[in-house]
Protein backbone atom coordinates (compact mmCIF):
# COMPACT_ATOMS: atom_id res chain seq x y z
CA UNK A 1 0.00 0.00 0.00
CA UNK A 2 1.11 3.61 -0.67
CA UNK A 3 1.72 5.01 2.51
CA UNK A 4 2.08 8.64 1.22
CA UNK A 5 -2.00 8.15 0.36
CA UNK A 6 -2.20 7.65 4.16
CA UNK A 7 0.41 10.62 5.24
CA UNK A 8 -1.65 12.59 2.63
CA UNK A 9 -4.90 12.08 4.57
CA UNK A 10 -3.63 12.57 8.02
CA UNK A 11 -1.65 15.73 7.03
CA UNK A 12 -5.08 17.01 6.03
CA UNK A 13 -6.32 20.13 8.23
CA UNK A 14 -9.53 18.41 9.19
CA UNK A 15 -7.91 14.81 10.13
CA UNK A 16 -5.32 16.91 12.33
CA UNK A 17 -7.92 18.67 13.85
CA UNK A 18 -9.70 15.45 15.01
CA UNK A 19 -6.42 14.35 16.88
CA UNK A 20 -5.90 17.78 18.63
CA UNK A 21 -9.42 17.02 19.94
CA UNK A 22 -8.46 13.62 21.06
CA UNK A 23 -5.14 14.86 22.57
CA UNK A 24 -6.88 17.50 23.83
CA UNK A 25 -8.55 14.76 26.35
CA UNK A 26 -5.63 12.72 26.64
CA UNK A 27 -3.98 15.28 28.39
CA UNK A 28 -7.07 16.57 30.52
CA UNK A 29 -7.39 19.97 28.96
CA UNK A 30 -10.45 21.57 29.85
CA UNK A 31 -11.37 22.27 25.99
CA UNK A 32 -14.99 22.46 25.11
CA UNK A 33 -17.46 23.13 22.60
CA UNK A 34 -20.55 24.41 23.55
CA UNK A 35 -23.75 21.47 22.71
CA UNK A 36 -25.68 23.73 20.73
CA UNK A 37 -22.23 24.13 18.16
CA UNK A 38 -21.63 21.09 17.12
CA UNK A 39 -25.21 20.30 16.23
CA UNK A 40 -25.49 23.57 14.14
CA UNK A 41 -22.33 22.49 11.82
CA UNK A 42 -23.67 18.73 11.86
CA UNK A 43 -27.09 20.51 10.41
CA UNK A 44 -24.97 22.79 8.41
CA UNK A 45 -22.51 19.81 6.56
CA UNK A 46 -25.85 17.77 6.16
CA UNK A 47 -27.58 20.74 3.98
CA UNK A 48 -24.31 21.44 2.29
CA UNK A 49 -23.21 17.77 0.81
CA UNK A 50 -27.02 17.53 -0.05
CA UNK A 51 -27.55 21.25 -1.93
CA UNK A 52 -24.36 20.17 -3.71
CA UNK A 53 -25.94 16.55 -4.28
CA UNK A 54 -29.00 18.21 -5.65
CA UNK A 55 -27.32 20.65 -7.89
CA UNK A 56 -24.86 17.63 -9.39
CA UNK A 57 -27.52 14.89 -10.04
CA UNK A 58 -30.07 17.60 -11.88
CA UNK A 59 -26.99 18.19 -14.42
CA UNK A 60 -26.23 14.49 -14.92
CA UNK A 61 -29.69 13.41 -15.18
CA UNK A 62 -30.96 10.25 -13.70
CA UNK A 63 -29.55 7.89 -16.07
CA UNK A 64 -28.61 4.33 -15.92
CA UNK A 65 -25.05 4.28 -13.81
CA UNK A 66 -27.59 6.57 -11.44
CA UNK A 67 -30.36 3.95 -10.90
CA UNK A 68 -27.49 1.12 -10.69
CA UNK A 69 -25.66 2.87 -8.01
CA UNK A 70 -28.76 3.64 -5.67
CA UNK A 71 -30.05 0.10 -6.03
CA UNK A 72 -26.64 -1.27 -5.12
CA UNK A 73 -26.77 0.81 -2.29
CA UNK A 74 -30.19 -0.05 -0.60
CA UNK A 75 -29.35 -3.70 -1.12
CA UNK A 76 -25.76 -3.01 0.79
CA UNK A 77 -28.07 -1.15 3.42
CA UNK A 78 -30.26 -3.90 3.73
CA UNK A 79 -27.92 -7.37 3.46
CA UNK A 80 -25.02 -5.48 6.05
CA UNK A 81 -27.10 -6.28 8.89
CA UNK A 82 -28.37 -9.49 7.96
CA UNK A 83 -25.00 -11.33 8.14
CA UNK A 84 -23.12 -8.78 10.81
CA UNK A 85 -25.97 -9.92 12.92
CA UNK A 86 -25.22 -13.71 12.68
CA UNK A 87 -21.49 -12.72 13.40
CA UNK A 88 -22.85 -11.04 16.15
CA UNK A 89 -25.08 -13.44 17.56
CA UNK A 90 -21.51 -15.70 18.15
CA UNK A 91 -20.72 -13.92 20.98
CA UNK A 92 -23.22 -11.53 22.09
CA UNK A 93 -27.63 -11.73 22.79
CA UNK A 94 -29.96 -10.99 19.89
CA UNK A 95 -30.82 -6.83 21.58
CA UNK A 96 -27.12 -6.35 21.40
CA UNK A 97 -26.48 -8.05 18.08
CA UNK A 98 -28.85 -6.23 16.20
CA UNK A 99 -28.72 -2.69 17.72
CA UNK A 100 -24.98 -3.08 16.52
CA UNK A 101 -25.73 -4.73 13.14
CA UNK A 102 -28.11 -1.79 12.36
CA UNK A 103 -25.42 0.44 13.23
CA UNK A 104 -23.30 -0.79 10.58
CA UNK A 105 -26.34 -1.57 8.12
CA UNK A 106 -26.57 2.39 7.94
CA UNK A 107 -23.88 5.27 7.37
CA UNK A 108 -22.08 7.72 8.90
CA UNK A 109 -22.38 11.03 6.64
CA UNK A 110 -19.25 12.39 8.26
CA UNK A 111 -17.16 10.11 6.88
CA UNK A 112 -18.62 10.49 3.42
CA UNK A 113 -18.10 13.94 3.89
CA UNK A 114 -14.34 13.57 4.45
CA UNK A 115 -13.96 11.13 2.00
CA UNK A 116 -15.35 13.88 -0.61
CA UNK A 117 -12.91 16.35 0.58
CA UNK A 118 -10.09 13.84 0.53
CA UNK A 119 -11.07 13.15 -3.41
CA UNK A 120 -11.19 17.06 -3.76
CA UNK A 121 -7.31 17.44 -2.38
CA UNK A 122 -6.18 14.51 -4.81
CA UNK A 123 -7.93 16.05 -7.95
CA UNK A 124 -10.21 13.16 -8.06
CA UNK A 125 -13.53 14.10 -9.48
CA UNK A 126 -16.88 12.43 -8.12
CA UNK A 127 -20.29 12.89 -9.02
CA UNK A 128 -22.69 14.64 -6.99
CA UNK A 129 -25.55 11.85 -7.11
CA UNK A 130 -24.08 9.99 -4.44
CA UNK A 131 -25.39 11.82 -1.99
CA UNK A 132 -28.50 10.44 -3.01
CA UNK A 133 -27.20 7.33 -2.25
CA UNK A 134 -25.52 8.64 1.37
CA UNK A 135 -29.61 9.63 2.00
CA UNK A 136 -30.72 6.27 0.76
CA UNK A 137 -28.50 3.86 3.21
CA UNK A 138 -29.20 5.56 6.52
CA UNK A 139 -32.43 4.28 7.35
CA UNK A 140 -33.18 0.80 5.99
CA UNK A 141 -31.01 -0.95 8.87
CA UNK A 142 -33.41 0.26 11.74
CA UNK A 143 -35.82 -1.36 10.08
CA UNK A 144 -33.71 -4.68 9.38
CA UNK A 145 -32.75 -4.42 13.08
CA UNK A 146 -36.28 -4.27 14.40
CA UNK A 147 -37.37 -7.09 12.34
CA UNK A 148 -34.05 -9.70 13.36
CA UNK A 149 -35.24 -8.76 17.24
CA UNK A 150 -38.62 -9.22 16.35
CA UNK A 151 -37.73 -13.05 14.51
CA UNK A 152 -35.02 -14.35 16.59
CA UNK A 153 -35.78 -12.63 20.52
CA UNK A 154 -35.69 -15.18 22.77
CA UNK A 155 -38.89 -14.12 24.67
CA UNK A 156 -40.88 -13.67 21.42
CA UNK A 157 -42.19 -11.28 19.01
CA UNK A 158 -42.71 -7.88 20.59
CA UNK A 159 -45.19 -4.91 20.06
CA UNK A 160 -43.75 -2.30 18.10
CA UNK A 161 -44.94 0.81 17.31
CA UNK A 162 -44.53 0.56 13.65
CA UNK A 163 -45.61 4.28 12.93
CA UNK A 164 -43.47 5.48 15.75
CA UNK A 165 -40.18 3.24 14.43
CA UNK A 166 -40.77 4.48 10.51
CA UNK A 167 -41.05 8.09 11.54
CA UNK A 168 -37.94 7.62 13.16
CA UNK A 169 -36.01 5.70 10.38
CA UNK A 170 -37.55 8.61 7.96
CA UNK A 171 -38.07 11.09 9.31
CA UNK A 172 -35.43 12.34 11.61
CA UNK A 173 -33.37 15.34 11.43
CA UNK A 174 -30.18 14.19 9.26
CA UNK A 175 -32.33 12.53 6.60
CA UNK A 176 -34.92 14.81 6.56
CA UNK A 177 -32.40 17.68 6.08
CA UNK A 178 -30.14 15.70 3.70
CA UNK A 179 -33.18 14.51 1.37
CA UNK A 180 -34.77 18.01 1.60
CA UNK A 181 -31.67 19.99 0.40
CA UNK A 182 -30.81 17.29 -2.37
CA UNK A 183 -34.73 18.07 -3.50
CA UNK A 184 -33.75 21.92 -3.46
CA UNK A 185 -30.90 21.51 -5.33
CA UNK A 186 -32.62 19.47 -8.25
CA UNK A 187 -35.00 22.18 -8.71
CA UNK A 188 -32.95 25.17 -8.09
CA UNK A 189 -30.13 23.64 -9.86
CA UNK A 190 -27.02 26.39 -11.44
CA UNK A 191 -28.88 29.33 -10.54
CA UNK A 192 -29.29 28.11 -6.73
CA UNK A 193 -25.74 26.94 -6.45
CA UNK A 194 -24.37 30.88 -7.38
CA UNK A 195 -26.95 32.04 -5.38
CA UNK A 196 -25.85 29.87 -2.04
CA UNK A 197 -22.16 29.30 -3.36
CA UNK A 198 -20.42 31.95 -0.94
CA UNK A 199 -22.30 29.94 1.83
CA UNK A 200 -21.99 26.41 0.72
CA UNK A 201 -18.63 26.36 -0.55
CA UNK A 202 -16.93 28.87 0.95
CA UNK A 203 -17.40 27.82 4.58
CA UNK A 204 -17.62 24.12 3.98
CA UNK A 205 -13.91 23.39 4.68
CA UNK A 206 -13.65 25.43 7.83
CA UNK A 207 -16.72 23.86 9.57
CA UNK A 208 -15.70 20.26 8.74
CA UNK A 209 -12.61 20.92 10.13
CA UNK A 210 -14.05 22.62 13.60
CA UNK A 211 -16.76 19.66 13.39
CA UNK A 212 -14.21 17.25 13.51
CA UNK A 213 -12.01 18.74 15.95
CA UNK A 214 -15.19 17.86 18.58
CA UNK A 215 -15.59 14.82 17.16
CA UNK A 216 -12.00 14.19 18.41
CA UNK A 217 -13.21 15.00 22.07
CA UNK A 218 -15.91 13.15 21.55
CA UNK A 219 -14.04 9.75 20.19
CA UNK A 220 -11.92 10.46 23.09
CA UNK A 221 -14.44 9.96 25.53
CA UNK A 222 -15.79 7.12 24.22
CA UNK A 223 -12.26 5.02 24.16
CA UNK A 224 -12.93 3.96 27.85
CA UNK A 225 -16.15 2.44 27.14
CA UNK A 226 -14.02 -0.14 24.68
CA UNK A 227 -13.04 -1.98 28.04
CA UNK A 228 -16.84 -3.20 28.41
CA UNK A 229 -16.85 -4.05 24.46
CA UNK A 230 -13.76 -6.40 24.38
CA UNK A 231 -11.44 -7.37 21.98
CA UNK A 232 -14.24 -9.04 20.10
CA UNK A 233 -15.82 -5.70 19.44
CA UNK A 234 -12.97 -4.13 18.90
CA UNK A 235 -11.56 -6.33 16.29
CA UNK A 236 -15.12 -6.41 14.28
CA UNK A 237 -15.52 -2.70 14.38
CA UNK A 238 -12.42 -3.07 12.18
CA UNK A 239 -12.62 -5.59 10.24
CA UNK A 240 -16.16 -5.51 9.33
CA UNK A 241 -15.58 -2.11 7.29
CA UNK A 242 -12.94 -3.90 5.52
CA UNK A 243 -14.96 -6.76 4.52
CA UNK A 244 -18.24 -4.38 3.54
CA UNK A 245 -15.65 -1.89 1.42
CA UNK A 246 -14.67 -4.96 -0.28
CA UNK A 247 -17.85 -6.25 -1.09
CA UNK A 248 -18.88 -2.54 -2.26
CA UNK A 249 -16.12 -1.97 -4.16
CA UNK A 250 -16.37 -5.34 -5.67
CA UNK A 251 -20.36 -4.23 -6.74
CA UNK A 252 -18.88 -0.71 -7.73
CA UNK A 253 -16.20 -2.62 -10.10
CA UNK A 254 -19.28 -4.49 -11.49
CA UNK A 255 -21.47 -2.31 -12.67
CA UNK A 256 -18.54 0.04 -13.42
CA UNK A 257 -18.42 3.26 -11.20
CA UNK A 258 -15.69 5.86 -11.91
CA UNK A 259 -12.90 6.23 -9.14
CA UNK A 260 -14.44 8.44 -6.98
CA UNK A 261 -17.67 7.15 -7.02
CA UNK A 262 -16.51 3.76 -5.79
CA UNK A 263 -14.42 5.05 -3.14
CA UNK A 264 -17.77 7.47 -1.81
CA UNK A 265 -19.76 3.80 -2.12
CA UNK A 266 -16.85 1.93 -0.62
CA UNK A 267 -16.74 4.38 2.33
CA UNK A 268 -20.50 3.99 2.72
CA UNK A 269 -20.32 0.76 2.71
CA UNK A 270 -17.62 0.37 5.72
CA UNK A 271 -18.82 3.35 7.85
CA UNK A 272 -20.93 3.00 10.69
CA UNK A 273 -23.94 5.27 11.99
CA UNK A 274 -23.53 6.78 15.97
CA UNK A 275 -26.21 9.36 15.52
CA UNK A 276 -29.11 8.41 13.56
CA UNK A 277 -28.97 4.56 14.44
CA UNK A 278 -28.56 5.09 18.40
CA UNK A 279 -30.89 7.69 18.60
CA UNK A 280 -33.19 5.21 17.04
CA UNK A 281 -32.04 2.07 19.00
CA UNK A 282 -32.27 3.75 22.24
CA UNK A 283 -36.41 3.97 21.63
CA UNK A 284 -37.07 0.99 19.99
CA UNK A 285 -34.50 -1.35 21.66
CA UNK A 286 -34.12 -0.66 25.18
CA UNK A 287 -32.35 -3.72 26.43
CA UNK A 288 -29.51 -3.52 23.83
CA UNK A 289 -26.30 -1.71 25.72
CA UNK A 290 -25.58 1.56 23.99
CA UNK A 291 -21.68 1.61 25.23
CA UNK A 292 -21.52 -1.30 22.81
CA UNK A 293 -22.98 0.13 19.45
CA UNK A 294 -22.29 3.57 19.73
CA UNK A 295 -18.09 2.89 21.40
CA UNK A 296 -17.46 0.43 18.81
CA UNK A 297 -19.06 2.99 15.82
CA UNK A 298 -17.44 6.10 17.46
CA UNK A 299 -14.21 5.03 18.86
CA UNK A 300 -13.01 2.65 16.91
CA UNK A 301 -14.81 2.36 13.14
CA UNK A 302 -15.15 6.33 12.90
CA UNK A 303 -11.65 7.05 13.57
CA UNK A 304 -10.36 3.82 11.98
CA UNK A 305 -11.73 4.87 8.44
CA UNK A 306 -10.85 8.64 8.32
CA UNK A 307 -7.53 7.81 9.23
CA UNK A 308 -6.68 4.55 7.54
CA UNK A 309 -9.46 3.29 5.96
CA UNK A 310 -9.75 6.14 3.47
CA UNK A 311 -6.78 5.85 2.13
CA UNK A 312 -6.40 1.84 2.17
CA UNK A 313 -10.12 2.13 -0.11
CA UNK A 314 -8.22 4.00 -2.77
CA UNK A 315 -5.59 1.85 -2.61
CA UNK A 316 -7.47 -0.43 -3.81
CA UNK A 317 -9.56 0.86 -6.48
CA UNK A 318 -6.09 2.34 -7.46
CA UNK A 319 -5.05 -1.41 -7.68
CA UNK A 320 -7.72 -3.09 -10.01
CA UNK A 321 -9.45 -0.03 -11.90
CA UNK A 322 -5.64 0.51 -13.21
Amino acid sequence: MDISLIVSNILNPPILFFFLGMIAVFVKSDLEIPAPIPKLFSLYLLFAIGFKGGVELIKSGVTQEVILTLAAAMMMACIVPIYTFFILKWKLDTYDAAAIAATYGSISAVTFITASAFLTELGIAFDGYMVAALALMESPAIIVGLILVNIFAVDGKRELSWPEVLQEAFLNSSVFLLVGSLFIGVLTGERGWKVLEPFTQGLFYGVLTFFLLDMGLVAARRIKDLQKTGVFLILFAILIPILNAGIGLAIAKLIGMPRGDSLLFAVLCASASYIAVPAAMRMTVPEANPSLYVSTALAVTFPFNIIVGIPLYLYGINLFWS
